[in-house]
């Protein structure tokens, strides 16, 4: 994501402000100078950065700290809150009711993204349980329905749209009443837009809607108009009941932060982004959990839904070879499997704190690749080779399984090696007291035994032992009954 930049100019400023020995109004000063700077190539307004500039001056006033405050952490808090504020509407999205039918309409500019925005919005609630669907209304865009259509298959997806009828909002009310009588829970109502603000298209919006009569309606918003997105979105609201907004395309450029905060101000709360092409690059949005990663400091909530999600926390094989520190190469295979359940590597990344800035550029896509390599290989292993974990790798073996996989004698090396580095961490992990005992004081040292065991670049990122410490903390807060939670 793009947004990535911002984040690591406005941590590096609050870096170079911890590094220092003193820490006075200069040092502040010279922090708040960089920030700004960093917001404002990010598109976002200039009132806003003043503001946000003249707030953390005020909430750290240097002189009124008592003895023994912790400066660093004071300003890092500081940043945290008027990031959040900045971009926080003030208003509470519309609750969809499960169990009953919700019509939620989409409403935007044409090339905004709205019509794969529905498709993600339907497979993200369909993979969250709900009955789903899509009615494609848009008759004004040549290819929309067939565009639509090829989504929803993609996806299984059941859809709604017609070739010969012209009225879109005719449309719209068969599509939603059919689907209506087959109990489906969520039907999304896909509209035509246009490439600019028109009567038109407002008043096909204004019909719609008083036929439809929708629970929600989501507004569709191209993050690369930037800070003019407050205007979009100002005009949209003010002829129908926006109750939430959708920030597409912010991994392609880096006015992102600027149509953030400008919808923000438009007091449209916004529920999702848009972060890539595929149909799960699409992540719910919340404002302390988003600023979170921004600044490196992770979302341990949405990384805990994810791993759940994925069944990554309910593994008890798993778990047994790893309290008498076994792994074998089909633990392996299971454990990438569920990473490509998981969704984005770099999202995954930015919701483990301070790991944000180890993914370079590219990576994401060299990491999929490889997991997918190394899965097309063990699929070529028998079973005694996958459980065994002792197995013994011999050269006529390893031909056979590259034979096997199409991939090459070096590429079986090279998943070899990685089975015995994890093998290898997973043995250190085995002795440790709290994975075998689960009793209080033990759990308490773990944080300790793991920076020991864990690599040094990633330790430095997570922030030292107390990192550590925080992390498991953390864990234990969000997953009752697993990491020492309670």
């Amino acid at each position: 994501m793009v947004l990535n930049d911002l984040g690591k100019k406005i941590n590096g400023a609050l870096r170079k402000m911890t590094n220092l020995t003193i820490i006075d109004d200069e040092a502040v000063d010279a922090m708040l100078k960089e920030i700004s700077r960093a917001l404002l190539e990010a598109d976002v307004n200039v009132k806003t950065v003043a503001q946000l500039r003249g707030n953390v001056k005020k909430s750290v006033n240097l002189d009124e700290l008592a003895a023994g405050h912790n400066k660093r952490r004071m300003i890092q808090k500081a940043v945290f809150d008027e990031l959040c504020k900045m971009l926080d509407s003030g208003r509470k999205p519309v609750v969809l009711k499960k169990g009953k039918p919700n019509v939620v309409m989409f409403v935007g500019l044409q090339g905004n993204g709205k019509t794969t925005s529905c498709v993600k919005y339907a497979y993200y609630h369909q993979r969250k349980g709900w009955k789903t669907c899509v009615v494609c209304a848009d008759t004004f865009r040549a290819g929309a329905f067939d565009q639509l259509r090829q989504n929803c298959l993609k996806a299984k997806i059941p859809y709604y749209g017609s070739y010969s009828e012209t009225d879109p909002v005719k449309i719209a009310m068969d599509g939603v009443e059919r689907f209506r009588i087959e109990k489906y829970e969520l039907i999304v109502v896909d509209t035509s837009g246009r490439h600019k603000q028109e009567a038109a298209l407002f008043e096909e919006m204004e019909q719609m809607a008083a036929a439809i009569e929708p629970n929600d309606v989501v507004f569709v918003m191209d993050s690369s108009i930037g800070q003019a997105a407050h205007d979009h979105a100002l005009a949209f609201r003010q002829r129908v009941d926006v109750g939430s907004v959708i920030i597409t395309k912010l991994d392609g450029h880096a006015k992102g932060g600027g149509a953030l905060s400008a919808v923000s101000a438009t007091q449209s709360p916004i529920t999702f982004i848009g972060v890539g092409e595929h149909i799960d690059e699409f992540e719910p949005f919340s404002t302390q959990n988003f600023v979170g990663r921004l600044l490196g400091l992770g979302d341990v909530s949405g990384l805990v839904t994810t791993i759940k999600e994925a069944g990554l926390h309910d593994n008890q094989k798993l778990y047994e070879n790893i309290t008498h520190g076994v792994f074998t190469l089909r633990d392996l295979y299971d454990q990438f499997q569920a990473l490509t359940k998981l969704g984005p590597l770099g999202q995954l990344m930015s919701m483990m704190p301070g790991m944000s800035e180890m993914m370079p550029a590219g990576g994401e896509r060299e990491g999929k690749a490889k997991i997918q390599k190394f899965l097309t290989m063990m699929d070529s292993m028998t079973d005694k080779e996958l459980d065994d974990a002792k197995a013994q790798f011999s050269e006529s073996r390893m031909y056979r399984i590259a034979r096997g996989s199409g991939r090459s004698l070096q590429d079986v090396n090279e998943l070899i090696h990685e089975h015995k580095r994890f093998a290898k961490l997973v043995g250190k992990l085995g002795k440790m007291k709290g994975m075998k005992t689960g009793n209080a004081k033990d759990l308490e040292n773990m944080p300790q035994q793991l920076s020991r065991i864990m690599d040094p670049r990633m330790l430095q990122q997570l922030g030292g032992a107390g990192g550590v410490q925080n992390l498991m903390r953390q864990l234990a807060k969000n997953m009752p009954g697993e990491f020492g939670g309670k």
